[in-house]
C-alpha cells in the first residue's frame, strides 16, 4: 500500500498547481473569483494571516496543515505548496534529461532556523516585509503574474490577430499594464534561484531559504508517524538515498532526517525490500542515531536578529514619496499612496498583505500595480493603486473578493460605491481650460458619482469645480485627464479609509462604522 503514496501525492499535487495556476493566469476574469477561496484555503501564510484578521472557520486552513504535519510530517511541502510542486517539476524535467542521483547531505539547520526566528521577530514587530518575501505561494503568485502571464496574453494577442486575418473574431485581444521593473526583476531573481537550487540540489530551497518549510520541519520532529528505516528488511543498498530530493536518507547509518523530508514517498516507490516504512513515534522527538544536533548557537540567533535590526529597521522609513503633478513649477507631492477599496487603511493593507499579486492579476482596469519604495522599503511590492495605467471601476469589487488573507476584505458593490479611498484635488494651473482656453471636460465625463462637475467661467467655457465630500478616489479622472505631464486633477489619498457621502447631502466628517465585516 505505501507504493501507492507517491501516485496519490502526485495526482493531488498536480490538480492544487493547476488550480493555483489558473488563478494567476485567467485571463477571462472568470474563473478566479469563483474558486480562489476554495483553491487558496490551505495555503499556510494566507490562511494564517486571515485567521490573526477574523478568526473565522473560513480561515483554519493553516491549522489543517499544522494537524496534518503534526501526524505524517511536511505533506504540505509536496502536495499543496505550489512552489514546492514547481521544484518537482524541474527536478522530474532534470531526470528527464540526465540520470540523477542524489545522496544524504549534512542539514544546514543555522540557516534555516536562523532565518525562521528572524521572520518571527520581524512578524511579531509588525514587519512582514522578511514574510511575504520568503513566502512560497507568494513568491509563487508573483512569478505567474509578472513573468508567465504576459507570455499567456502574448500568446492570445497572436491568436486573436491570426483570426482576424480569416474575419474571426472569436478571440479578443488582451492589454497588459503590469510591467513593474522592480517586481518583475525579483520575481525573475527568485525564479533563478529556485531552479537553480531544485535543478542542482533538489529541495535545497525548501529545507534553507523557506520559512515555511523550516516550521514545518520543526513540528515534524513531534509527527506521530514518521517514515523510518525497517532495519530487519533493509540492505542498505542505497537506492531510497538516490531519489530522495530532500538529501535526508542516510542509508548508510539507516536513519532519515525527517524535518527535512518532504513527503514526496519516491523512498517508498522505488525501494526493492520494503525497507522504508511509517513507523509510529510518538516519543522520539530526534534521533540520536543520526548524531545530529539542533545547531541553534545563540551567536548565530544574535548575529541574525542584529542583521535584521540594522538590514531593515533602519531602510523600514525609506519611503518614496510621489511627485503627481506640478503647479506653478513647484511639485505636487502625493504624501501617501492609495490604497485598494477593502483595505480599510495603509496600516491594515502593510499587516495583512504578502504581496502574492492576485489582486493585481485579476485587477480587469489594471489600476492595481505592484508599489516600489510608495509605502517604505518595508512595503516594497504591496498593491496600490495607480491612477496613470488605469481607475477603480465604479461596479467592480474583484479585488475585495480573491484576496487570500482578508488585507482587502470582502465588500458588496454598493458598499464599495461609498469606501473613499483618497480626494480628488484639482490643479487650477495645469488645465487646458485655463491654460490653453480649450474646451474639455474628460474629467467630469468620466467621474462615477458626479463630485467633479462643470462650472462656467470667461469666454463661454466651463472648468471643473470638485466637491470632495462625494468622491470616492477611483481615480477616473485623473485617468482620464489630458494634460501631459503634469495632470490638473489627481488623487490625493485617504490613509484612513473613509465613507463618501450620497450627492446633494450634508458632510459628514465623522468616521462610520457601518459594518461588523468591514470597519473603518
Amino acid at each position: 500500500m505505501l507504493s501507492y503514496l507517491k501516485k496519490f501525492r502526485v495526482v493531488t499535487s498536480v490538480l492544487f498547481l493547476l488550480f493555483t495556476s489558473l488563478l494567476f493566469l485567467d485571463v477571462t476574469g472568470t474563473i478566479t473569483n469563483e474558486i480562489s477561496e476554495e483553491v487558496l484555503f490551505l495555503q499556510f501564510i494566507p490562511s494564517f494571516l486571515k485567521f490573526i484578521d477574523i478568526a473565522t472557520i473560513a480561515a483554519i486552513g493553516f491549522l489543517i496543515i499544522i494537524i496534518i504535519t503534526l501526524l505524517y510530517g511536511r505533506v504540505y511541502c509536496s502536495t499543496i505548496c505550489p512552489l514546492g510542486i514547481f521544484q518537482d517539476l524541474i527536478i522530474y524535467y532534470k531526470r528527464k534529461r540526465e540520470k540523477i542521483k542524489f545522496s544524504f547531505q549534512p542539514h544546514f539547520n543555522w540557516v534555516r532556523y536562523s532565518i525562521l526566528v528572524v521572520t518571527i521577530t520581524a512578524f511579531l514587530f509588525g514587519n512582514l516585509f522578511l514574510l511575504y518575501t520568503l513566502d512560497p505561494y507568494s513568491n509563487y503568485g508573483r512569478i505567474l503574474t509578472h513573468l508567465v502571464k504576459p507570455l499567456v496574453i502574448g500568446i492570445n494577442n497572436v491568436i486573436s490577430y491570426l483570426l482576424e486575418i480569416i474575419n474571426n473574431y472569436s478571440v479578443a485581444p488582451l492589454s497588459f499594464n503590469n510591467i513593474n521593473i522592480f517586481t518583475l526583476s525579483f520575481s525573475l531573481i527568485i525564479l533563478i534561484i529556485v531552479f537553480l537550487f531544485s535543478y542542482n540540489s533538489g529541495r535545497f530551497f525548501c529545507n534553507t531559504l523557506c520559512p515555511v518549510g523550516s516550521l514545518l520541519g520543526f513540528l515534524s520532529k513531534f509527527s506521530l508517524f514518521k517514515i523510518a528505516v525497517n532495519k530487519e528488511t533493509c540492505v542498505r543498498c542505497g537506492v531510497c538515498e538516490t531519489v530522495c530530493k530532500a538529501e535526508c536518507i542516510d542509508s548508510k547509518k539507516e536513519v532519515v532526517d525527517f524535518t527535512r523530508c518532504v513527503s514526496c514517498f519516491n523512498c517508498f516507490a522505488v525501494c526493492p525490500t520494503h525497507g522504508l516504512k511509517y513507523e509510529f513515534q510518538p516519543s522520539k522527538i530526534w534521533n540520536k542515531e543520526n548524531g545530529e544536533k539542533e545547531d541553534l548557537e545563540r551567536r548565530s540567533f544574535l548575529a541574525s536578529i542584529f542583521a535584521y535590526t540594522i538590514g531593515l529597521t533602519g531602510f523600514s522609513y525609506a519611503q518614496d514619496k510621489i511627485e503627481v503633478y506640478k503647479k506653478n513649477k513647484i511639485p505636487v507631492i502625493r504624501p501617501n499612496p492609495i490604497s485598494p477599496p477593502g483595505s480599510i487603511s495603509i496600516g491594515h493593507l502593510s499587516d495583512y498583505c504578502t504581496a502574492c499579486h492576485l489582486c493585481v492579476s485579476a485587477c480587469p482596469t489594471h489600476v492595481l500595480q505592484p508599489s516600489f519604495l510608495e509605502y517604505g522599503f518595508t512595503g516594497m511590492m504591496l498593491p496600490m493603486m495607480n491612477n496613470k495605467l488605469g481607475f477603480c471601476d465604479y461596479e467592480c469589487t474583484i479585488c475585495t473578493d480573491v484576496c487570500p488573507t482578508d488585507a482587502i476584505k470582502v465588500i458588496d458593490v454598493e458598499t464599495k460605491k461609498r469606501v473613499q479611498i483618497g480626494k480628488a484635488k484639482f490643479i487650477k494651473d495645469n488645465c487646458i481650460v485655463y491654460t490653453q482656453g480649450t474646451a474639455c471636460g474628460a474629467c467630469s465625463e468620466h467621474c462615477p458619482t458626479k463630485a467633479v462637475t462643470m462650472i462656467p467661467i470667461e469666454n463661454n467655457l466651463q472648468a471643473p469645480e470638485v466637491k470632495e465630500e462625494i468622491c470616492i478616489g477611483c481615480g477616473a479622472c485623473e485617468f482620464a485627464c489630458p494634460t501631459i505631464p503634469y495632470k490638473a486633477i489627481f488623487v490625493e489619498s485617504n490613509p484612513l479609509h473613509l465613507i463618501a457621502e450620497e450627492p446633494k447631502k450634508e458632510i459628514i466628517d465623522e468616521q462610520i462604522d457601518y459594518s461588523d465585516d468591514f470597519p473603518f
